[in-house]
């Protein structure tokens, strides 16, 4: 479809349509509730149906632009976007409090999002309270059964992922040819912040996930699940891994799903080898003075 482009930045609303069964998207209404198409324009919330069940769907309007807050367009996630996704999330899960583990509806994130709305408005008004309420949603969604997919089809930078994407169970991304990128900052501010040669931290991303920028890297660090080859494919990951969140949360392993899971995974990997070792050994630090602030 977008073959002559080689990209699918921008098209979060094609996404949608790829991913969910044909015609389904009820934009705007999740179970009884409905959510004003004035607010947060940059944010697209509904339900639509997968494989006839329905579906919380959550993603970026790359098009559009938030008139109120300037600095909020090209997927930028902004104040009342972050708001807006939040409050879907807790329909959601208001939704389908009373239903079984089973039938809970799993929760669709299309990324595509350069970052957030940095304006001063933004950052007076409460920003950060945003993008943290959407990411304390859906580390309750997660928690309270709902099984939660990332589908990276563009963008998935800074904090705009840490609350769009990063608590999602799996992360699915589409293959770098793409144009996929996934990182916290470029390599020009790593090297201000670090002091580290431009030249020397280039040398660094052929190598080190760490340093790197991009959906492969990303896997290494067990924080992409799994690489889509083609949109044409978006359909059948998201659904196959619904099903294997369902499953494991069914059987009580949450700790294989979202932030730890992806730790786990990027042991397995070899590209975070030493997570486990390190936490170990701050747990085994604070265990030993812990008994003269606990209680004290």
């Amino acid at each position: 479809m977008f073959d002559e482009e080689k990209t699918m930045v921008g098209h979060g609303r094609d996404a949608i349509g790829m991913i969910a069964d044909e015609d389904s998207f009820d934009e705007g209404h999740i179970g009884s509730f409905a959510l004003d198409p004035e607010y947060g324009p940059g944010a697209v919330v509904g339900t639509v149906l997968l494989e006839g069940k329905p579906a919380t769907i959550i993603a970026n309007d790359a098009e559009a632009f938030n008139e109120r807050f300037p600095v909020v367009f090209g997927g930028v996630i902004g104040m009342e976007e972050a708001y807006k996704m939040a409050n879907a999330v807790y329909d959601t899960m208001e939704t389908d409090k009373d239903k079984p583990l089973e039938e809970k509806r799993a929760i669709v994130l299309v990324v595509d999002t350069p970052g957030n709305g940095p304006g001063k408005l933004e950052e007076i008004a409460g920003m950060n309270k945003a993008t943290g309420s959407y990411q304390l949603a859906l580390a309750e969604a997660r928690k309270a059964g709902h099984p939660i997919i990332a589908m990276v089809i563009g963008r998935a930078i800074s904090g705009a992922f840490l609350c769009h994407g990063l608590q999602a169970d799996h992360i699915l991304a589409l293959d770098k040819s793409w144009g996929v990128m996934i990182h916290v900052m470029p390599l020009t501010s790593i090297s201000r912040i670090t002091k580290m040669d431009i030249e020397r931290l280039e040398e660094l991303s052929e190598t080190n996930p760490v340093f790197a920028a991009g959906a492969n890297f990303f896997y290494q660090l067990g924080g992409v699940q799994e690489i889509v080859p083609e949109p044409e494919n978006m359909r059948e990951y998201v659904i196959k891994h619904v099903n294997e969140v369902r499953a494991l949360k069914k059987e009580g392993k949450y700790e294989l799903l979202g932030p730890w899971g992806r730790g786990i995974l990027g042991n397995e990997r070899g590209g975070r080898t030493h997570r486990i070792s390190t936490i170990e050994k701050l747990d085994a630090e604070f265990n030993a003075v812990a008994d003269k602030y606990i209680d004290a």
